[in-house]
Formats: C-alpha cells, structure tokens, sequence
C-alpha cells in the first residue's frame, strides 16, 4: 500500500461530509494520529452522533483541530459556508442502505446525486484543492437505486474536473467493497443473529468483496496522494462467500436461505467489462481513466499504467483472492469483532 507523504496535510484544513460515520471516525483519528492538519471539519446532520465523537476525542493531542458543523449536504449554502478557506474534501455522506433506497427513492436522489452536485459546486467556489468521493462496488453495472445514485454520482465527480477552469482543484472517486463492521454490515448482523442460532442468508452462492475500516481510510489516503484528477480508484481486496463469513462468525449455528432480496447481487463488481478499455493495473490497486476528460494526463511520474485486457472484469464471484474462514476468522480477532 503506498502511503501519503506527511508534508502534503501538514497545515491542511480538510472537510469530511458525513465525518461521523464508521469511515468517518477512523480516518479522522488516523489522520491526527499521523499527520498534523490545520483543522479536521466534520459536517453531518447528527447533533447527537457529533457530541459524541467530540467525547471520543477530547483527551486526543489534537483534539483542539476539529470543528463540528451541522449540515446536510443537500444544503448548498451550508456546505459552502463548511468549506470556506478548506484544502481538502473527503465526501462520505450518502444514503447507503439498499432497502431505504429503494423503499425512499427520491430521498436518494437528493442525497446521493443531488447532495454531490452540491459537494461540487461548493469545492469549486471555494477554492479547495483535492476532493476524493467515496464510491461503492454497487455502482458497477447496478440493478439497485443506491448503486444508481452512486454511479450517477462518480460520473458526477469525475467530470467536475472539466469545470475547474484556471483553477487546480481536483475530483477523484475511490470505489472499493462491503467494510467490516460498518453501520448497517452483514457482520454486526451476523453476530445479533448468533444469539439464537439462526444465521439469515439470500443466497448459498452469493459472494461479496471485503475491505476492513482501516484498510479502507488507507486506500482513501494514498488515493489522495497519487490523484490527478480524473481517476477512479480501484483496490484489489479479497472476496468470500457469504456461508464462510457464517461461518467464521458462528461455526455451530443452523444456516437459514432465505432466498435473494429486491435488489441484490448473487455477485459484486468493482470493475465490469465494458469499464476494462479505460482500466490499468498500478499494482496494489486498479484505475479507471476517465473517458471524457481532456484535463487528465495520459502519463505520469506517480504510477506506471498497465493496462488490463479488453475481456478484464473484477468481481466478487472470480476474484482470485478468496479468504478461508480461518482467514476471515483472524481478520475479525485482529479487528476486536471476535474475541
């Protein structure tokens, strides 16, 4: 994994949308552990969810670095306000749960498409320098609401980079699997289930892609170095098939099918065929090149572009990386979620 340079935050003001989230809260311990900003604002909607990662952080060395703004990103003036004099935007906020979206579709919208033109629109009136939007493996190739407004949302970001003008700022979007333990995860579900003995799954077949909170704020971060504009961001991460995260979680219970959801994949994708022409392996991730970008570069000192073949697609289900249920089960010590 290739890691930021600590002279590039070093005084920085940098914007999380939806700062208090699972994401949120390890990326901003991660960066004041490691690097020294100027100030971290986390912008979200949640008074109470802000009270309590100021309670979080206040013995931090940097506590006195954050600021707490009230907002919605569906709130134009409101986020302008947010990124008065900031550097760097690192766009969280969304609605992510498949069935919300789908049930609450309008609401969606708002958020996820119309909630980053916002995002856009500010950044580019105030001057910030580099924004990374966090995308999901549900934008590629989707069948549900939520992987619609993501993707919506990339192609947002990624041609953003046109109307920068005279301007340096910078748009790119990493898009990468299901995160351990994140708000709404199959694994906090997985463990309430393995009270009464009963694990819950779609599809006996059904296979995800896996990232863990940390590795995920680190991919975020080094994509914020290796940015020019332009890219979507692609990490190579293992996938499992969903009755080994079963039973890695719980080994003795009963496993209940229970038949595929509106919406739902048996197989994820992070990067489909008809994406593999614009696609280059950089060795510890993958990049998509824009296809409508004439600002963005063909080369560069960063990485060396190795194109993928023109049949290349990435998905959970032929992923040549698959974790064992020993595996996951050390992952899962490793992350204090087993004991």
């Amino acid at each position: 994994m290739i890691f930021m340079k600590a002279s590039l935050l070093k005084n920085k003001t940098i914007l999380v949308t939806g700062g208090t989230g699972s994401f949120g809260k390890v990326f901003i311990k991660y960066v004041l552990d490691n690097f020294q900003p100027k100030a971290i604002r986390v912008f979200s909607r949640d008074e109470l969810k802000q009270w309590e990662m100021k309670a979080l952080f206040q013995d931090h060395k940097q506590a006195n670095k954050l600021r707490f703004f009230i907002g919605d990103v569906r709130d134009e003036k409101r986020l302008k306000r947010a990124m008065q004099s900031a550097q760097i935007v690192i766009h969280a906020a969304a609605m992510k749960q498949v069935p919300a979206c789908e049930y609450n579709p309008i609401e969606a919208i708002n958020t996820n498409i119309n909630g980053a033109i916002n995002v856009i629109n500010a950044a580019l009136d105030e001057g910030v320098e580099r924004v990374i939007a966090l995308s999901t493996d549900k934008a590629s190739e989707p069948i549900n609401l939520y992987g619609a407004t993501k993707l919506c949302s990339d192609k947002l970001f990624i041609q953003a980079n046109n109307y920068r003008g005279s301007s340096d700022i910078k748009f790119s979007v990493v898009r990468y699997g299901n995160v351990m333990g994140s708000r709404g995860s199959v694994i906090p579900l997985f463990f309430k289930q393995k009270e009464n003995g009963h694990l819950t799954i779609t599809d006996k077949k059904m296979t995800r892609f896996w990232i863990t909170l940390p590795e995920a704020v680190n991919f975020v971060i080094s994509s914020l170095d290796l940015m020019q504009g332009g890219e979507l961001f692609v990490p190579k991460i293992p996938s499992m098939k969903m009755v080994d995260l079963a039973k890695a979680i719980a080994p003795n219970a009963k496993i209940k099918i229970i038949g595929i959801r509106p919406g739902e994949k048996i197989h994820e994708s992070l990067i489909s065929q008809s994406e593999a022409h614009n696609t280059s392996d950089i060795g510890d991730r993958y990049i998509i090149k824009p296809s409508h970008l004439e600002t963005w570069k063909k080369s560069t000192s960063k990485y060396q572009l190795k194109p993928v073949a023109a049949d290349f697609s990435y998905t959970s289900g032929d992923n040549p990386e698959f974790l064992t249920v020993d595996k996951m089960r050390k992952i899962l010590k490793d992350n204090n979620f087993l004991k």
